[in-house]
This record gives structure tokens, sequence and C-alpha cells, in this order.
């Protein structure tokens, strides 16, 4: 890909790495390059400019000189720090959360305007307090499909007839729902009520403003959080670190 030597993008800081004495490498999803390692210099040391601009979670500017092996950060502005987001131990779980999910599933360079927006929209739903439950089942609804791993909930993904209201069941393997015909007694398939099934279908076709205001019960929840979570570890065939965290939190983490 062509580029000019210096580029600015816009982008939102995903990860942080250390890197040598002094540097870090710095993993970001920007809306005009995707997701992007890149090189801050110096960034480590007392006296850095940019240090302050590079935090965790962070929206910013930044402007991107290309190199042989890593393109480095030449000037880096913040544009929104999500203080309160940063601030809250549990929001900062989500927030690592759904940056581990974006780096996990999201290729270098693979550019997604809706990607970018969607990660920065739910920051800046933690950062203003909403209701975590809504946020992340959207989000993680959200980011399968535009990488590509929407679960199948309409039809049955063996027989192809559409799932009707019943006690259905839900395959990771085979990514979605299986009719009780083909799901009964499937080896990995678990049974998929009818509430939590409508909750997913929800979630997948509305957008956010009307996913925020519906109103779940707990059980409910705990079951879409639960078969979502296997959904996403079968996919990314890895543990995730933030979930772990969570979990320790003794706060029901982010699926009871």
């Amino acid at each position: 890909m062509n580029r000019e030597r210096l580029y600015k993008i816009n982008a939102i800081v995903l990860k942080r790495t250390d890197f040598g004495e002094a540097d870090r490498l710095i993993t970001v999803y920007s809306l005009e390059e995707g997701k992007l390692r890149l090189l801050a210099k110096g960034v480590r040391k007392p006296t850095s400019r940019k240090a302050g601009h590079l935090e965790l979670f962070a929206h910013v500017k930044l402007l991107v000189a290309k190199g042989k092996e890593l393109d480095i950060i030449t000037q880096a502005e913040a544009l929104e720090y999500f203080q309160n987001l940063r601030g809250d131990l549990l929001r900062t779980g989500y927030a690592h959360y759904i940056a581990e999910l974006t780096d996990g599933f999201m290729a270098e360079q693979d550019k997604n305007p809706q990607v970018y927006s969607l990660v920065l929209e739910s920051f800046r739903r933690l950062d203003k307090g909403q209701e975590a439950w809504p946020i992340l089942r959207f989000f993680e609804l959200r980011l399968l499909t535009l990488a590509g791993y929407r679960p199948e909930l309409f039809v049955c993904v063996k027989c192809r007839e559409p799932i009707k209201a019943s006690v259905n069941y839900f395959s990771v393997a085979d990514g979605g729902a299986l009719c009780p015909r083909c799901g009964e007694g499937k080896n990995g398939a678990t049974a998929l009520s009818q509430g939590a099934l409508k909750i997913m279908r929800f979630f997948l076709t509305r957008d956010y403003e009307y996913c925020q205001h519906l109103r779940v019960p707990h059980n409910l929840g705990v079951e879409v959080e639960a078969l979502l979570r296997r959904y996403i570890l079968y996919r990314l065939e890895r543990p995730l670190k933030s979930t772990k965290f969570l979990d320790k939190l003794e706060l029901g983490g982010i699926y009871g």
C-alpha cells in the first residue's frame, strides 16, 4: 500500500507494551488505516511530551512516520481522555475487554470505519456511566458481525429451516442456532431459551438507542452472556485476560 512518509490518523489506543529501555509499542484502531502497531520512541522518559497523550483507551490524533519495520509516532494529541472510564476499576475492566476483542478480531491494516465508531461510542457510553450490560452485549454482537462471525439466529445452521418459538439449541462450532430436531443430543450443543434468543435477535437488528432501554431479566442476562462468552472464545481460539480480571473483582464480572 502506497502511503506518504508522514500521515495523519484519528485513532483509539487499544494496547501498550514496553519496548526497549524507553519506548512503547502502541496498538491502535484508526479510522483511516484500521488496526496498527506503532512505535512511540522515548515515551517512557519523564520528559516525554507524547506520554500524556497516549494513555490507554484515549481517542487521539497522531502524526506518524513510515518506518522500515514499524511506523513511528512523531506527534500525538489527545482528543478524549475518558477519565471517568479509567477512574473506575470495573469500567476500566470493561474497556480492556472491548479493546482486547477489537485487537483479537481485527487484522492489522484491515480498516473498517464502523468498527472505529463502535469502539469509540462504546468508550463514550462507559465514560458517561451508562449501564454496562447493554453496552457490552451490543458491542459483542456488532463486532462479531463486522468481523464476519455473526452468529446465525434466524434459521437452523444444519437444516436451514426457520428457528421457531420453542426451546432450541446453540452450537458454537456450527456458528449458531439449531432447531430441536437437529440440536437435541448433539455433542457440544447447549439449550437456548426463547427469551435469550429474542434478546440476541433484538441486539442484532436494532440500534443501540433501542437496545439500551431493553429490560432483561437476570436469568436471561446470565444465559446470553455465557453463550456469547463461549462463542467468542471459540472464535478467538484463546482465553481473554480481561475476563479473568473482571471475574476476580467478585462483582459478578461481565458474565454474572
